[in-house]
């Protein structure tokens, strides 16, 4: 029993390990393609893209670890019946409950793995790439400006270069400033050049003017200059001081959140996010039962599963989608957090009834066997 326990778990997470890779792979690159031209055009060394790229890896694997286990099971489950193993498994004695055991260690694994991610690695990757975010825009924000382009420094602060050339050399300079919401501030110069320094990047500007506008007061003063030098660091949300996102919190900074001057929204937020960080691995074993409540249940078919897996990727796909629209529901009222719960687990516990309620699984093994019969 223990060997074929193992024999059909070692193919699932086999499998299951193939299909996260290759997914996590592909989005991955799709996602650093945006990081490419901060190393090929901007300066940003090879060490900072891939130390991005990693610290981006988490975020896909707590997306497509689900899928990956829900489609190992099913291609491992629907491969053992259509070689017969299944058949002969069960000839063999094993119950159903041993057929399902391989899937349900997968699952469990699954959760364990997502829990871990959940609890200390995603809020740590996201924390990290916040943190590299930040010094990026304020040490090096001359990597990130795109010619032609107006380009966001920082929430407050954009920019528009019309070009640039390869010695730091700016032509037609255009700054929205409003770091002071009461006074914005638009800067317009002929020529500029990027100056980097320990307390971050600056922009020496030369032939222009600067318009500031006071809000208080409805008057609008303009300042022509020769030679002008503007601080692109974000003096509101430096360092340590800044604001963490809810992704970038670890589950007891979520739950127990200490931040002075905190709204009620954004402590909604904190405990929705803490909610899912322990619905999402939960999931993990409903996907994994998916499959085995359309394949397990009833008796073999010469003719093929098709039928079968197609119910199933269509239960997994409305699973989801149920999963998606509740997290939407629960993030406008804080008490369809329940249902996430109930969402998460509904799966697993029909298709646990299902197929080890005896009398229900007489009644699917009857239903091929008259079909027979006539």
């Amino acid at each position: 029993m223990k060997q074929l326990t193992r024999y059909v778990l070692r193919q699932s997470m086999g499998t299951a390990i193939f299909v996260v890779m290759a997914l996590s792979a592909a989005i991955w690159l799709t996602q650093s393609l945006r990081l490419v031209d901060l190393i090929v055009n901007r300066g940003l060394s090879t060490g900072i893209f891939l130390y991005l790229g990693l610290l981006v890896v988490p975020r896909f694997v707590d997306i497509v670890l689900p899928i990956g286990i829900f489609i190992a099971v099913l291609f491992t489950y629907n491969k053992l019946i259509a070689e017969s193993e299944i058949v002969v498994m069960r000839a063999a004695g094993l119950s159903q409950f041993d057929l399902a055991k391989p899937a349900l260690l997968l699952g469990a694994l699954g959760v364990v793995a997502l829990l871990s991610l959940s609890a200390y690695f995603l809020p740590a990757a996201n924390r990290n790439f916040k943190d590299l975010q930040f010094e990026i825009r304020n040490k090096f924000a001359s990597a990130v400006l795109q010619e032609g382009t107006f380009t966001t420094i920082s929430e407050n602060l954009t920019v528009y270069v019309r070009t640039r050339e390869r010695n730091s050399e700016l032509t037609g300079v255009l700054v929205q400033d409003e770091r002071d919401p009461g006074k914005p501030v638009t800067i317009i110069a002929a020529r500029g050049a990027f100056v980097t320094t320990d307390d971050g990047s600056r922009v020496l500007l030369a032939d222009g003017n600067r318009q500031l506008y006071d809000r208080s007061t409805g008057k609008l003063s303009v300042l022509s200059f020769e030679k002008y030098t503007l601080d692109l660091t974000d003096s509101h949300d430096v360092g340590g001081d800044r604001t963490r996102e809810p992704q970038e919190r670890y589950l007891d900074e979520l739950l127990f959140p200490n931040d002075v001057g905190m709204t009620q929204r954004f402590r909604n937020s904190l405990i929705l996010e803490a909610h899912l960080r322990l619905v999402t691995p939960l999931t993990a074993l409903s996907f994994a039962m998916i499959p085995l409540g359309a394949l397990l249940h009833g008796e073999f078919n010469r003719r093929g599963q098709l039928r079968r897996i197609l119910l199933a990727v269509a239960i997994a796909f409305l699973f989801e989608t149920l999963d998606l629209g509740l997290r939407n529901v629960a993030s406008r009222f804080p008490s369809g957090i329940a249902l996430l719960y109930f969402n998460a687990v509904l799966p697993a516990l029909v298709v646990g009834f299902i197929l080890f309620n005896d009398r229900i699984r007489m009644i699917g093994q009857a239903r091929p066997m008259q079909q027979g019969a006539r």
